[in-house]
């Protein structure tokens, strides 16, 4: 990218009672870079469909304890920690989701409210929470049924991606029509500080060149918006920065723009 990320987010699942990865955390923050981790309450491979960790299990106290351990060793972490726990809560792909494994909008603002208090009640201050839903689709949960409210949040972000014609039935689509009508839906709700938490476009079906450096063009003039992350990841077709030398150059072009920071 001719630039150093300010954050660097990665993925963990609660199967296996998985750490808190302070090694890693620790390496990121060596580099002068902040830590985001997603924290996933499934196994990762075991699909939507996991009963072990719907929502009402979560609730039960179930996994209190492990809750207070990833707290502690949070707050022993010292410095600033991005967290964000069930993201795209507004699908239904996840464990986690409303309706899924007999889940409810309200167990989930429930949900959230109670994991985010053990932490409070540990002490971690220096993790801040984001929340993160999908960009909206036909049929996706309203947005309003799963906010958990400001005084739990921290910040608040979007996922979305140019699926392009990589997946059946999907088209290209611009930057303005992935995220722009779910960050007005939130903004509906709150004023906490929105990132792009997960971007990505497809080479198949047009010019992801042309759709990155239209990205920056929009993000510049859009103040709502005040953090961008990559998803870089060869995984349901190829989202990666390098997917082709024209992205690649696009992207560098656009990120070295002052108005983005740098570790």
């Amino acid at each position: 990218m001719g630039r150093r990320p300010s954050t660097v987010q990665w993925y963990v699942e609660w199967e296996g009672r998985q750490p808190f990865p302070a090694s890693d955390a620790a390496y990121v923050r060596s580099r002068g870079q902040t830590p985001f981790i997603t924290w996933e309450s499934w196994d990762w491979t075991g699909g939507a469909t996991q009963p072990a960790y719907a929502l009402s299990k979560i609730l039960a106290g179930n996994f209190d304890a492990y809750i207070a351990q990833w707290a502690t060793a949070a707050r022993a972490f010292g410095t600033t920690v991005y967290l964000r726990w069930g993201a795209e809560m507004n699908g239904n792909w996840n464990p986690w989701d409303p309706g899924v494994n007999g889940n409810t909008t309200a167990q989930y603002v429930a949900a959230w409210k109670h994991i985010r208090t053990v932490f409070t009640a540990v002490g971690a201050t220096n993790v801040k929470w984001l929340w993160t839903p999908i960009n909206q689709y036909t049929d996706s949960t309203p947005l309003s049924e799963v906010y958990p409210g400001d005084e739990y949040v921290d910040l608040v972000g979007v996922d979305g991606y140019n699926w392009g014609t990589s997946r059946s039935g999907s088209t290209w689509q611009s930057f303005d029509e992935v995220f722009n009508p779910t960050i007005a839906t939130i903004r509906t709700l709150t004023v906490k500080p929105l990132w792009l938490t997960e971007v990505g476009c497809t080479e198949r079906g047009g010019d992801k060149a042309a759709w990155i450096t239209a990205m920056f063009a929009a993000i510049a003039r859009d103040t709502r918006i005040s953090g961008l992350m990559w998803f870089n990841a060869d995984k349901e077709t190829d989202w990666r920065l390098w997917s082709s030398p024209a992205a690649l150059s696009a992207f560098r072009t656009g990120i070295a723009s002052p108005l983005y920071t740098s570790a």
